[in-house]
């Protein structure tokens, strides 16, 4: 932490680097933090990139070849496992294994000042209510380390990337009007979406003064989340479609009018490729987005699920109520209105046979049955 009041000349420094940052339309003057002329090479950091969404969104970048008209030629994959380097991937890839929240790892990863960054690390819902401070640590303390790295670097010559942050509708806390617009305040009640919400108020503060250029993607509930269950409190919307379909048994822990805001994995890594493409000064100030979904209750999962592969895999639902889970979903918004997202060009499913067939074509090679 800096104390701006007991250093005049710390004081200069910061506002000789606000002036460097900020590019007024009428000067003519080339922003030198963000070259973007057309073939100008781009590094990508994406920290997170071991998680479900973080492998999406390389292998989607790779296959991309490109981000903001830039050629892709570096990517840095970090993890507290170590993340897997992509085969058909021409350019330079570092895979490491790193703690975010670990004293100095965030000043390594910026000291190669990599043009965009994707934050998607975190301690999911369930896992942060149950250790209190291991959700703090990772979710607030590292997100703190990197912004902070990211300020450092910038007062040594002018650096300024694009930052895109991975929030939650966790932020939101009951009780809720039938459907949340963008206007809705942030009361959130558990400590994952303390914990986003402050990440949120940061970003909006980091990129207000000029030390990057973020932006927070409040993703809905990802379903079908491929893989084994994790430590989630929203899991179980996922696994009960998904075990089913490969005609594996799931556990349903909330009854079947549960409500919920959902998304695919693949409009996840939309959502996030789109942000890092963002003119942001469409965005304005308020850099943090609910991002478009489906609002669906769990029994109308549970009858696409019928659809696709019959009453036998329906059958395969077990339910049994689990009261934590139930106290931790009742408090998750049930219904968004995200039309100024919408506006902006983001996307995302309007069917839940959209968001199942989706899992059948990326995940299981398009056919139903373990």
């Amino acid at each position: 932490m800096h104390d701006l009041g007991k250093s005049d000349s710390f004081q200069r420094k910061i506002e000789r680097q606000n002036k460097d940052l900020d590019r007024s339309p009428d000067s003519g003057r080339e922003d030198r933090a963000l070259p973007t002329p057309k073939g100008y090479d781009m590094h990508v950091l994406i920290i997170g990139a071991a998680g479900m969404v973080g492998r999406k969104l390389t292998d989607r970048l790779v296959a991309d070849k490109r981000l903001g008209g830039r050629d892709l030629t570096r990517f840095t994959l970090v993890d507290v496992v170590e993340p897997a380097v992509p085969a058909d991937f021409a350019g330079k890839t570092s895979a490491l294994t790193v703690d975010l929240s670990a004293p100095g790892a965030a000043a390594k990863l910026i000291g190669e000042r990599p043009d965009v960054i994707f934050h998607l690390a975190a301690i999911v819902s369930g896992e942060a209510e149950a250790d209190f401070e291991k959700g703090y640590r990772i979710n607030l303390d590292g997100t703190r380390q990197l912004f902070d790295a990211i300020y450092a670097e910038g007062l040594k010559s002018p650096y300024k990337p694009r930052l895109v942050f991975t929030s939650s509708i966790a932020v939101f806390g009951a009780p809720f009007p039938e459907k949340l617009g963008d206007e809705f305040f942030q009361t959130p009640l558990t400590s994952y979406g303390t914990q986003k919400a402050i990440g949120e108020l940061l970003l909006a503060d980091y990129s207000r003064r000029g030390f990057f250029d973020g932006i927070g993607i409040r993703l809905p509930t990802i379903c079908i989340r491929p893989g084994k269950p994790n430590k989630a409190a929203s899991g179980f919307f996922s696994n009960i479609l998904r075990e089913p379909l490969s005609g594996q048994e799931a556990v349903l822990p909330v009854s079947e009018d549960v409500r919920h805001w959902f998304a695919s994995p693949r409009s996840a890594v939309g959502f996030l490729v789109h942000g890092a493409n963002l003119d942001l000064s469409r965005v304005g100030p308020r850099r943090n987005l609910n991002m478009p979904g489906l609002s669906a209750t769990v029994g109308e999962e549970i009858e696409a699920l019928r659809r696709f592969a019959g009453d036998k895999a329906v059958k395969l639902i077990r339910h049994e109520k689990d009261a934590t889970i139930d106290r931790i979903v009742s408090g998750w918004a049930r219904d968004f209105d995200a039309q100024r997202a919408l506006d902006l060009g983001f996307k995302a499913e309007t069917s839940f046979d959209d968001i199942v067939r989706a899992h059948i074509e990326d995940e299981l090679g398009g056919k139903v049955g373990g």
